[in-house]
């Protein structure tokens, strides 16, 4: 079962073939054990998701490399995050994408256990 998580979002480029509408989507695939980023329909990413001692341990997220610079590897951790933080679950960060996201974006850090932020380089975090 696929469950979709994020809003689908348009997005608009020009190009030498003239404008391309792209739709852009996020979904969470249990079965896959993993969250993915989706293109017009098409999986072009994911973050591998799997729960370890009662916390989400997030392992891996990838983007093919044809659709990096756009932002859809933020996104998918984006909802990632707001899906442990629905859900009420503390997260481990093994990804060195979203404990760097998360450095960035601080208002995640309180997803992440105290005893554990430093182990991801997140205790001076603030």
């Amino acid at each position: 079962m696929v469950i979709n998580v994020s809003p689908q979002r348009v997005e608009t480029t020009q190009g030498e073939r003239g404008v391309r509408v792209m739709s852009v989507s996020v979904r969470e695939a249990p079965e896959r054990k993993r969250f993915e980023v989706l293109v017009d329909d098409q999986v072009v990413g994911f973050a591998v998701y799997h729960v370890e001692d009662g916390r989400g341990a997030i392992p891996h997220t990838e983007v093919d490399p044809a659709h990096g610079g756009r932002g859809l590897a933020s996104e998918l951790v984006h909802t990632v995050l707001e899906r442990a933080r629905q859900r009420e679950e503390l997260i481990l960060p093994y990804c060195p994408f979203v404990a760097a996201y998360i450095r960035k974006h601080s208002e995640y850090l309180d997803l992440v256990p105290i005893e554990e932020r430093d182990t991801f380089g997140l205790s001076a975090v603030s």
